[in-house]
């Protein structure tokens, strides 16, 4: 194996760690105390083109690899959670599908725009009842003429609130399962097309978060994103990279736990020393920097993978499996480091404690990637 960052990486790193530091940690804890979109940062965030990575520079993007991605994702979660989640699902989940299975037209209408954080995307997947099962969804899509009804409910759609466009999963032949679903493209103004009430959550207050409802939606034929029955492999496909950025997000939010904790372990002073000179601070610390590290190497080394177009799907599930169960033990090792002051909203501490949960939910929970290791393990 031949992997290192070059100079284009160390640099974009940089511009990266001066955006969080002057732009993102300053309102960070406003982001989650008001629970609402960072509209003026989300569009800074398209001002600097970090929506288009992972695009042709023909479309306003920059053609980066998976590796440029990934700093992108643990930068800015270091910064925040909600705000780094946010831009991951504008520059992927929300704009992959229809850049990728999109007529030319609707990529000059939707993703080109979306680059440039002009216009926001949602991604609809999971339903009421659907989540991990996806061969359990129920929202359909009915042919009708030269286009499609679509009817159902879906839930937990990041973004939902503000979006201007929605990449939508729904069954076009339940006869067929998993082959039988599509990704449809629908606009927020589409009639019986519905955006419910936000979603109040524990952590990523800064995502808002919505139920959709389609009733007799109907959208033209070419919404269809893709050859039909083609839905559930398209996922697939991406999936690996998704496990490796939510490992990447993981990261971001495990430094900001650990640089917390010793900053304050070093501050605060108990029988007439800082607390971080007791071997019960240091040695719990020492544990998180160490899996910390670990968890680095092997998202990084999945996103290398990824870039040499090696299959990588088992790797992947275990980076994300590791990085965000690290993150979660790392908010919490740090919140007790805190001691009393772990358990007060004045400290950004209790933001991270928070948000880090949603990590072992996101791109599959720490179960089912356990099942998925398994299998891959043959057994």
């Amino acid at each position: 194996m031949d992997f290192d960052f070059d100079e284009e990486h160390e640099l974009f790193r940089k511009s990266l760690e001066r955006f969080v530091e002057n732009e993102v940690l300053p309102v960070a804890m406003e982001i989650d105390e008001k629970g609402k979109f960072p509209h003026e940062l989300f569009k800074k965030a398209g001002d600097l083109g970090y929506f288009g990575l992972r695009y042709p520079a023909e479309y306003g993007g920059t053609d980066a690899d998976s590796l440029m991605f990934c700093i992108l994702c643990e930068e800015l979660a270091r910064g925040s959670l909600s705000f780094a989640a946010g831009v991951m699902m504008q520059a992927m989940q929300s704009t992959h599908f229809p850049f990728h299975g999109g007529t030319e037209e609707q990529k000059q209408k939707f993703v080109v725009p979306a680059i440039k954080g002009a216009k926001v995307g949602a991604f609809a997947l999971t339903e009421p009842d659907s989540g991990s099962d996806l061969g359990s969804i129920r929202t359909s899509a009915v042919k009708d003429g030269d286009g499609y009804v679509l009817n159902g409910t879906k839930t937990w759609a990041t973004n939902a609130q503000i979006a201007d466009f929605f990449t939508v999963m729904a069954v076009t032949d339940k006869e067929k399962k998993l082959k039988g679903v599509d990704f449809f493209l629908v606009e927020r103004d589409t009639p019986g097309f519905t955006i419910g009430k936000d979603i109040q959550k524990l952590g990523l207050r800064g995502t808002e978060t919505a139920e959709l409802a389609f009733e007799d939606c109907r959208i033209p034929g070419e919404n269809r994103l893709g050859e039909e029955g083609t839905g559930y492999d398209s996922l697939m496909a991406i999936l690996a990279e998704i496990r490796i950025m939510t490992g990447a997000l993981a990261l971001g939010l495990g430094r900001s736990a650990l640089d917390m904790a010793v900053k304050y372990a070093n501050e605060r002073v108990q029988f007439g020393r800082p607390v971080g000179k007791f071997q019960a601070i240091r040695m719990k610390l020492a544990d998180v920097a160490t899996e910390l590290e670990a968890s680095k190497w092997m998202v990084y080394n999945t996103a290398w993978l990824l870039d040499k177009g090696k299959e990588c799907g088992k790797e992947a599930a275990m980076a994300k499996l590791f990085a965000t169960e690290m993150a979660v033990k790392a908010a919490d090792e740090a919140s007790r480091v805190f001691g009393s002051y772990g358990f007060s909203m004045e400290y950004p501490i209790q933001i991270l404690l928070r948000d880090a949960r949603f990590l072992i939910i996101g791109g599959g929970t720490s179960e089912i990637l356990k099942l998925i290791i398994g299998r891959e393990l043959g057994l």
